[in-house]
């Protein structure tokens, strides 16, 4: 893992960042809690998101957003953040070429940011929001939502809680074919105190299986092109047929 210093445009950003392996392996940007609650990049939660990504072959980056930590600027109510997101999503991007598959994960606030992203980035396929706090901020915005994810909450959350989630989803549509799904721990609070081995248990549950079916769905449109293809392909005519032709005309002449 390196450490990064970003040029960013509110002046540097902080980063830690793993390479992927190899070539064309996918990516995943990790966002941080609230600054103005202490979020930082060292957050327990955001360090684990990092790490479960890490494991499975991902290029992984994590940030501090404008302000914190020796990322320079001020805290912009998240429309800076947003902004500091986009801005370090292409610098992942430009470090690695052609990345497979994209994601992005978010705890808190840093979920919240992680939905508006979606938003901005047809190239996401993927997200984890971890507690996106419903109460708070209005999801509407995801209109319609263009990626699949999973979103997270505790059932003793008071400021995200499942009930709160799906009030705040009852508006949103998601595009053709794409799924916002949901799941909940029994006993959590907004911090997943005592309760973030299951939380990660779900978290790499659902990368695992998604990885599987976006890999068998990327074989099947390759397949699919193939065939069409192939299809294309107008068939030629056999050199002897036309010798065949020629000498049955011959034959009728004489």
């Amino acid at each position: 893992m390196a450490e990064l210093i970003i040029p960013g445009p509110a002046g540097r950003i902080e980063a830690r960042y793993t390479e992927p392996p190899q070539e064309n392996a996918p990516i995943a940007l990790i966002l941080h809690p609230h600054p103005r609650a202490g979020g930082t990049m060292q957050d327990p939660i955001t360090i684990r998101l990092f790490q479960m990504f890490e494991k499975r072959g991902f290029g992984v980056l994590r940030f501090n957003t404008r302000g914190v930590g020796r990322s320079q600027g001020v805290y912009d109510q998240g429309v800076g953040e947003l902004e500091d997101a986009a801005y370090v999503l292409d610098y992942m991007e430009n470090l690695t070429e052609s990345p497979r598959f994209v994601w992005c994960a978010g705890y808190s606030f840093g979920a919240w940011i992680t939905l508006q992203l979606l938003m901005r980035r047809p190239e996401i396929d993927g997200f984890l929001a971890i507690a996106p706090p419903c109460n708070h901020y209005d999801l509407s915005f995801l209109a319609p939502c263009p990626a699949s994810g999973l979103i997270i909450s505790g059932e003793a959350d008071k400021i995200s809680g499942p009930k709160d989630v799906e009030r705040a989803l009852t508006k949103v549509r998601v595009q053709k074919g794409e799924v916002i799904e949901r799941d909940s721990i029994a006993g959590a609070n907004h911090f997943f105190q005592g309760k973030q081995d299951e939380l990660l248990d779900l978290c790499e549950t659902y990368v695992d299986r998604r990885l599987i079916e976006d890999e068998q769905k990327m074989r099947a449109e390759v397949d699919t092109k193939k065939v069409r293809g192939q299809a294309a392909i107008p068939n030629k005519a056999d050199p002897e047929d036309s010798i065949e032709g020629d000498d049955d005309d011959e034959d009728d002449d004489d």
